[in-house]
């Protein structure tokens, strides 16, 4: 289990660094200006797939160690909160701290998917843009923790 486990967390990491850096050219611009409606509407997709591919990280391990993602209406709610819990035979997986600042990523997921991109809010989504790597660098650090815990009790 364990190696499977690290391998594909590991792998949605690679996969977050990668769509992290994708954007590095527009978020530098963004420092000088703010984004016109297409680039809002395209960084509205960047932390759309931001979030999806933190929870696809925090799915791999419910299979892994809890037997599956919660289910239900507010299952991605849910999915975040366990993450902070310890489970039946592994400890937390990342700090309430960094699941603060997840679930506005989530929240945004949310907006994002039910309204009109056009009618996006820059304001609203800056913070979100600016802190998606130092997000990033923490999710890396907290799941190698985690990883690095799940190793020894094998």
């Amino acid at each position: 289990m364990w190696p499977e486990l690290k391998e594909e967390v590991e792998l949605e990491l690679a996969m977050l660094r990668e769509h992290v850096d994708s954007i590095a050219s527009l978020r530098q611009k963004l420092a000088a200006s703010p984004p016109n409606l297409v680039e809002t509407m395209a960084l509205g997709a960047f932390l759309h797939g931001l979030y999806n591919g933190i929870e696809n990280a925090f799915k791999r391990i419910a299979i892994h160690m809890n037997g599956g993602p919660p289910r239900g209406e507010a299952w991605h709610q849910e999915l975040l909160a366990s993450m902070t819990r310890v489970g039946a035979g592994r400890p937390a997986v990342i700090s309430v701290a960094l699941a603060k600042v997840l679930q506005e990523y989530l929240d945004f997921r949310h907006v994002f998917r039910h309204l009109y991109s056009y009618r996006l809010d820059w304001q609203r989504m800056a913070d979100l843009v600016h802190g998606c790597e130092d997000v990033l660098r923490r999710l890396e650090g907290e799941l190698d923790i985690f990883l690095k815990a799940t190793q020894d009790r094998q």
